[in-house]
């Protein structure tokens, strides 16, 4: 699932917030969150 996200983000289809409820969905890390965005989950 990481993987596929951060494709999405970095071609601008997924935004932070959607990355976001991928952490709370437990589908991804905060961990991994930071790495696709280089934001700290809050």
């Amino acid at each position: 699932m990481f993987e596929l996200v951060k494709k999405y983000f970095e071609s601008g289809i997924y935004t932070n917030e959607d990355v976001k409820k991928f952490v709370l969905s437990g589908k991804i890390t905060g961990e991994e969150y930071k790495e696709i965005t280089n934001k700290d989950f809050e």
